[in-house]
Parts: structure tokens; C-alpha cells; sequence
């Protein structure tokens, strides 16, 4: 018998809870099984946190500052397709009801045990997660910019963009080596090869050729004045 499809390399979870404790226990979990984890204390920062970065997963509770987790749900599921699972009190029933009928996926009552949230994790993700998206599992998304090393593909809010072998390679060092400033010697040895002779001006062309390409986030390949450029992750 096949063994089951690893779920968590490479996979992005939000956590959305104002006690740090919870934040701490589930992070801490989450990260020993290889998840990446962000997290958020305030419900009007989810909303702008998952436009910039998107999750694979939100762990949501339902009594937040700012903007309630019931709302928070209906508001995410009207716009993407990102699975939830709802955190609620132990009496919070009914709240596990409204979560549920504006679309999270399951939930959990606090006290929970960590090894009942994570088996929730993995099957709330086994049901999003098909055979193409396994694979995309392993890509690598800063932003909104995702690079698939596997299908050789990149997307750019999840469009997908045409590149050059050139073009691509570039961008494949950047997103692997993100905030390190690269010199343009050291663009021409990584992507050229050091057998071949091109000049200073063939790294300016592909940058300036990438930039356009990624649009609005082509201010992630940022010039550094006298020694060349850097991918900006922030």
C-alpha cells in the first residue's frame, strides 16, 4: 500500500488568535510537522495579510479584536478559496454553527489537544489538496509572486507568466537566495556559467525584461546602486 501524501512542506498557515499562548502552542506544532507559520492578533489585520501572502490554511478564532472570527470567515470565503478552521469556546456551539454555515471547513474547542488539531489540519487540507496541488506544494511564493521549480512555472496572482529560460533562471536565484544582494558577476556566473562571455548590459536587459513581466510586483528586484540587485521578501 502506498504511503500517504506528505501535507505539509512548504505549505503557508495563518494563525488568527489574540491570547499568545494558543498562538505559541499551535505555532510550535504546526512547525514541527514542517509547516510555515504567520500569525495575526487583530481580525482587521487578516484580511490585508492574506491579500499580501496567501495561506494554504487559517486557524481562526472566533472572539477577536476588531472584527469578529464569524464575519472574518464569511468575509475570506466570498473572496477566496482558502480553507478555515474555526477555534471556539468550550461552550461556543453555536458559534461553531454560524462558522460552519458561512463555510469554514471544521473547527475546534478550545482546550483542544494538539494532536486533535493537527489530524483536523491534515484532513481539512487532504480535501483541498489534489495531485496538481501536491506538487505545487513544493513551490516557493513571496508575495504574490509563486515560482513551481517542478512545472517550471511562475504565476504572478495566480496567472501564470511566460518567461525565457534566462528570465526564469534569474528569477529562480533570486527567490531561493531572497534579501541577498547579488552582484552582477555573480548574476553572470550563476545564470550564464562561467564559460561563457556576455557582458554587465545582458543583466540589466533580462532584469529590466523581468521586471515588466512581473508587474505589480516588480518592485521585489530592487537596484542596489554599485553592486547590483536584491530580491525584496518583505
Amino acid at each position: 500500500m502506498a504511503p500517504a501524501p506528505h501535507i505539509s512542506n512548504g505549505l503557508q498557515v495563518l494563525v488568527v488568535d489574540d491570547e499568545d499562548d494558543i498562538v505559541e502552542l499551535i505555532k510550535f506544532n504546526l512547525e514541527e510537522e514542517g509547516f510555515t507559520v504567520n500569525s495575526c492578533k487583530n481580525g482587521l489585520e487578516v484580511i490585508p495579510r492574506i491579500e499580501k501572502n496567501r495561506p494554504d490554511l487559517v486557524i481562526l478564532d472566533v472572539m477577536l479584536p476588531g472584527i469578529g472570527g464569524i464575519d472574518l470567515c464569511k468575509k475570506i470565503k466570498d473572496k477566496y478559496s482558502i480553507p478555515i478552521i474555526m477555534v471556539t469556546a468550550k461552550t461556543g456551539e453555536t458559534d461553531a454553527v454560524l462558522g460552519l454555515e458561512f463555510g469554514a471547513d471544521d473547527y475546534v474547542r478550545k482546550p483542544f489537544s494538539p494532536r486533535e488539531l493537527m489530524a483536523r489540519v491534515r484532513s481539512v487540507l487532504r480535501r483541498y489538496i489534489t495531485p496538481l496541488e501536491e506538487q505545487k506544494a513544493g513551490s516557493i511564493t513571496i508575495g504574490k509572486i509563486t515560482l513551481n521549480p517542478l512545472a517550471h512555472k511562475v504565476y504572478v496572482n495566480d496567472e501564470e507568466i511566460e518567461l525565457t529560460l534566462l528570465e526564469y533562471k534569474i528569477l529562480y536565484l533570486f527567490m531561493t537566495n531572497p534579501g541577498v544582494a547579488m552582484t552582477r558577476d555573480k548574476l553572470l556566473d550563476r545564470v550564464w556559467g562561467q564559460n561563457v562571455f556576455v557582458t554587465d548590459r545582458a543583466v540589466d536587459v533580462n532584469i529590466k525584461r523581468l521586471r515588466d513581466k512581473l508587474g505589480p510586483e516588480k518592485n521585489r528586484l530592487e537596484t542596489i546602486r554599485g553592486i547590483g540587485y536584491r530580491f525584496n521578501n518583505a
